[in-house]
């Protein structure tokens, strides 16, 4: 079916065959399960585009976002579960739903007033009372950097918060020092415990900041990788190999590469 252009039924028509009886091997194994880490996998590299500001690589990126999703619905369809065109209306359905202030007679001028309407329209519709059952919904499956924002956000939301910032800084200070206590005492379970800790205190200075943590440390990994790279092209040059160097070589290219690249 080769076309100059195609649209959503053409993809959705491709989907179908590939899922078909004559269609691919592995997109006819493919299940829900089996589809998870691909949808997790693509929708990062999507961010990553996005973080790149590489509108190519996000176009294609979303795309691959897009082929999961329609995958998903091809065998929920397959299994009389629901179809792509369900998964539309839902979302649709939603959509004017929670935009009261733009579809109905709900007024809302900035963006918290949006949030605000937002939770009590979803709460609602979830038959919950307000400030009840708020951390339910937090996917349990959300990397860990995230959920801890979303938990501590909507906890928040609620009133349970700190008053400014000095408050989850000097938190971080009190679970920095219980961490080195564990660390005298040689409890693995105990520094575990507090690194837990230290980490979800930092996710609280983060969103008083208005920093989003996981892409702060995503930002410092692509960093690293930049400046490893630098150093490892550095020993290409000599003919050498990171192993051969010593540390205070290496450290010296260090500072080199953040000099030169950032």
């Amino acid at each position: 079916m080769k076309k100059k252009t195609y649209n959503i039924s053409d993809f959705e028509k491709i989907i179908e065959q590939l899922r078909g009886e004559n269609g691919c091997p592995w997109d006819k194994e493919q299940t829900h399960q089996t589809l998870k880490n691909h949808l997790v996998e693509e929708s990062y590299e999507a961010i990553e585009a996005v973080d790149l500001n590489d509108m190519t690589k996000l176009r294609e990126e979303l795309g691959d976002v897009l082929l999961l999703i329609m995958l998903h619905s091809q065998i929920a369809k397959e299994e009389g579960d629901f179809t792509i065109d369900d998964v539309i209306d839902v979302v649709s359905k939603k959509m004017i739903s929670r935009h009261a202030h733009v579809f109905g007679d709900v007024i809302a001028n900035t963006k918290e007033e949006v949030l605000q309407s937002w939770n009590d329209i979803k709460n609602k519709e979830k038959g919950l009372k307000k400030g009840i059952n708020v951390l339910e919904d937090i996917p349990t499956n959300l990397p860990g950097l995230m959920r801890s924002y979303e938990i501590q956000d909507k906890a928040a939301k609620i009133g349970f918060d700190w008053d400014n910032s000095e408050g989850p800084f000097d938190k971080t200070r009190e679970e920095i020092e219980e961490f080195l206590e564990a660390v005298k005492e040689m409890d693995q379970d105990k520094k575990e415990s507090e690194m837990g800790d230290i980490l979800f205190s930092l996710v609280n200075v983060c969103r008083f900041m208005d920093i989003d943590p996981e892409i702060a440390v995503q930002r410092t990994n692509r960093k690293f990788l930049k400046r490893f790279g630098y150093m490892e092209n550095k020993c290409d040059e000599r003919n050498l190999s990171l192993k051969e160097m010593k540390l205070d070589e290496m450290n010296k290219i260090w500072e080199e590469a953040k000099d030169e690249i950032g």
